[in-house]
């Protein structure tokens, strides 16, 4: 009995080793666990199999959304069922809950999100790349002005083609804040280079703050400003969030409470 439970110590230790070296985790972690239970439960060598490669397989799928939304750099994990649509009655539910599908995503389209602060543009905008991230897609989520200095530092230090490229990898990026502060000539120049190289080939998300009659005094170059314009509004989903500030209404209705 004891050189049985000598000889299954060394099978169960040869087996962790594969699995390392497979890098199976979850069916090096498992597979004993696993196997009493198909004992115990007559299960047949196949269903056994069967079970232990699916959770190795479920497992994998949880971390690369665990890392996709790290990447992500996320300001804070916001989802949609966070959401509370009936404080923005502007926004549609059923045109949100479309776009978290991914189809955009697939199709490069660019979406819009235009309103006032904290009228939600934000959370959304959060919800819809972790939707992305939970698809398994490459997502990066920036403010207008981080992407910018990025890129002014990039193109001092002749790193410039390196950073953008690596911009161009991501299946989605967001730029939030997009018309919070005016921009210098360079950065509006740069931001509408990272803009221009995703027309069509990835998709784009954008909150701002102002309507597109007043995108001039973000980017004083009139002629760059209308370039940029037809880019992000081509094919576009454009989703409206009103004016009055949610936040502002939810801090008024706990002070009088």
């Amino acid at each position: 009995m004891k050189a049985q439970q000598t000889v299954a110590a060394l099978q169960q230790t040869t087996i962790r080793q594969y699995c390392k070296t497979l890098r199976m985790p979850t069916v090096g972690s498992q597979f004993a666990k696993m196997a009493d239970e198909a004992l115990r439960e007559k299960q047949s060598h196949l269903d056994y199999l069967e079970a232990l490669l699916a959770a190795e397989i479920e497992d994998r799928d949880h971390r690369k959304v665990e890392r996709r939304l790290r990447e992500a750099h996320l300001p804070r994990m916001k989802t949609l069922e966070d959401f509370d649509f009936s404080q923005c009655p502007k926004v549609s539910a059923t045109q949100v809950r479309a776009l978290a599908e991914g189809g955009y995503v697939e199709r490069a389209e660019p979406v819009l999100l235009i309103g006032e602060c904290g009228t939600g543009k934000t959370h959304l905008a959060t919800a819809l790349c972790v939707a992305a991230c939970r698809q398994k897609r490459r997502v990066r989520f920036t403010t207008a002005a981080a992407l910018v200095n990025e890129l002014v530092e990039a193109r001092q230090g002749a790193q410039l083609s390196r950073v953008l490229g690596r911009w161009l990898r991501y299946e989605l990026i967001t730029i939030d804040e997009v018309g919070y502060v005016p921009m210098a000539e360079i950065g509006a120049e740069l931001l509408f280079q990272v803009i221009t190289d995703r027309t069509e080939q990835a998709a784009l998300i954008i909150t701002t703050n102002l309507p597109f009659s007043e995108w001039t005094q973000v980017f004083p170059n009139a002629r760059l400003c209308k370039a940029l314009l037809d880019r992000v509004t081509d094919r576009a989903h454009i989703l409206e969030t009103g004016t009055e500030s949610y936040r502002f209404r939810r801090t008024i209705a706990k002070r009088k409470s």
